[in-house]
């Protein structure tokens, strides 16, 4: 029987916990493959003139420490202001709708889905364009500054005599245009792209990659409409999203690219396995995702 949900909140604090533990443990194991990587690069001499343990251990193991610890605190910061402007914009916009039969997704709404996703990345746009903005005004205004001083004190060093360049930089107006396409136009951008990309994901996954996979996610009710994420079925899930994925690579294999389709699929079946089989195992440890399901 097929029931269909809206996830109307996401819990912050195990969303959060369970997401950084995850890419944290996926940084780590990115970190050791680029150590094995580069010790064999080194052995067999492809970069001259450096030594073995410069490139393995100035560069190699500080990553295994790095990676994942940068993995984490970004991951943390990332997933709790993402929930945060979901729990917020679902009441307003609606939250993602699954048509679920057991565990099995059978269906994406695509609206819905496409809609609230896209709203989160517009705002995540909006914070980046306000930091782009800010540090397009502050260089522009650093370069304004030194630009005259540059152009007059030159020629006292080399005794040489050309037009003074430009006194600044582009004015007021050229300014404010900029900002306005970073602050309001990239927002805007970004949502209607946004909003193509994930109605595509949908579209995909309802007529195409159901037929072979369907993603899975066991539920368990915790009280009334708060319910846990307790497993996700690795294969088929997996299946399903690298499916939607390879499909997108079509659009590369169209203009002559394969290798598109091809590694579009083996990288996002490896990675959301990964993520899969990470949740499984941490759930019972960290503690399961936690949503409100009506």
């Amino acid at each position: 029987m097929v029931d269909l949900k809206e996830i109307k909140s996401i819990q912050l604090a195990p969303f959060t916990r369970m997401s950084a533990s995850i890419y944290a443990i996926l940084a780590f194991i990115a970190s050791i493959f680029m150590l094995i990587t580069l010790s064999i690069v080194q052995a067999f001499s492809l970069i001259p003139n450096v030594g073995f343990f410069t490139v393995v251990g100035g560069i190699g193991l500080p990553l295994i420490v790095i990676m994942p610890i940068a993995a984490f605190l970004i991951t943390i910061s990332v997933s709790f202001l993402t929930v945060t402007l979901y729990n917020l914009l679902a009441p307003r916009l609606g939250g993602v709708e699954l048509e679920l039969d057991g565990s099995e997704v059978t269906k994406i709404p695509i609206v819905s889905f496409a809609l609230i996703l896209a709203a989160i990345q517009a705002i995540w746009a909006l914070i980046a364009g306000l930091f782009m903005a800010g540090f397009v005004n502050v260089m522009a205004t650093f370069i304004a500054d030194i630009i005259p001083v540059v152009s007059n004190e030159v020629p006292k060093f080399t005794n040489t005599t050309f037009p003074i360049g430009p006194t600044g930089m582009p004015a007021g107006s050229e300014m404010a245009i900029i900002s306005v396409l970073l602050i309001i136009g990239l927002p805007i951008i970004v949502f209607v792209f946004g909003f193509i990309w994930n109605a595509l994901f949908a579209i995909f996954y309802n007529y195409i990659a159901s037929r072979v996979a369907k993603i899975n996610l066991e539920f368990s009710q915790i009280k009334d409409n708060l319910h846990e994420l307790k497993h996700i079925p690795v294969i088929p899930t997996a299946l399903a999203v690298a499916i939607v994925y390879a499909i997108f690579g079509l659009f590369g294999f169209i203009s002559g690219n394969l290798g598109e389709f091809i590694s579009n699929f083996i990288l996002y079946f490896i990675e959301t396995a990964l993520i899969a089989i990470l949740y499984n195992y941490l759930a019972p440890k960290i503690g399961t995702i936690k949503l409100n399901l009506e």
